[in-house]
């Protein structure tokens, strides 16, 4: 007799969105999909046997400290979902494209902030997820540390970045189990440098400068379903 047993996770995801000019499309698709994400997730999952027990999602929209000032990074906390849906729809829908200054973005500095997210440690079955959409370069950590808006708290370099990451042997902020990174990013240095160094990680790479044009939203649905 088949079980109708269905897994249930805890599940955090956040977004950390490049909110730079030429993301426009990418951004509207996220803008009008966020009132059906939840649902739109649950059901995949239940065709997967699995069922999303809590299910919070954040937002990190960001573009560059030196070129942007106070507009280099838009963080919140964490959404419950469904019963915050429509605040989390109305914050997707306050992001507008604009800025960036030149080609690289502060791309580490919001997957820094990302990291360090405050996430949920319950329960036997957890996903701890981030995904990222940017379709620039990084700049290097700590290129506009002499801004007085950059974090006092940030990462010194790349190599404490991967601290925090963590490995199987060391956990940084996030459970070695639990995490998952999804990259919608160019094959450029900065990405892909994770790619090829960090464990959990999960690399689409988008076309440079192009605004993420080909990515639609059935492909972020199977993406992070996949990876719950």
């Amino acid at each position: 007799m088949a079980s109708n047993y269905k897994m249930k996770y805890n599940v955090d995801i956040v977004f950390v969105i490049d909110a730079t000019g030429s993301m426009s499309d990418l951004i509207d698709i996220v803008k009008s999909n966020a009132i059906n994400f939840y649902s739109d997730i649950q059901s995949v999952m239940s065709k997967k046997g699995k069922t999303i027990q809590d299910f919070r999602i954040k937002v990190i929209a960001y573009r560059d400290y030196v070129a942007d000032g106070n507009e280099a990074m838009l963080r919140t906390d964490f959404f419950n979902l469904p019963e915050e849906t429509e605040a989390f729809r109305d914050t997707v829908s306050s992001i507008s494209a604009f800025g960036g200054g030149d080609e690289p973005e502060d791309g580490l500095e919001a997957l820094a902030f990302a990291i360090r997210s405050k996430w949920n440690t319950e329960g036997l079955k957890r996903r701890q997820l981030i995904v990222v959409w940017s379709d620039a370069s990084t700049h290097e950590l700590g290129f506009g540390k002499e801004m007085e808006n950059y974090p006092s708290r940030m990462a010194a370099d790349f190599n404490e970045l991967t601290k925090w990451w963590g490995d199987k042997d060391n956990n940084g902020y996030m459970d070695y189990n639990s995490k998952r990174l999804i990259l919608f990013t160019p094959d450029v240095p900065g990405w892909s440098d994770i790619r090829n160094s960090w464990d959990n990680v999960i690399h689409y790479m988008s076309e440079a400068g192009r605004g993420l044009e080909e990515v639609n939203y059935n492909q972020i649905i199977d993406a992070i379903a996949y990876s719950i």
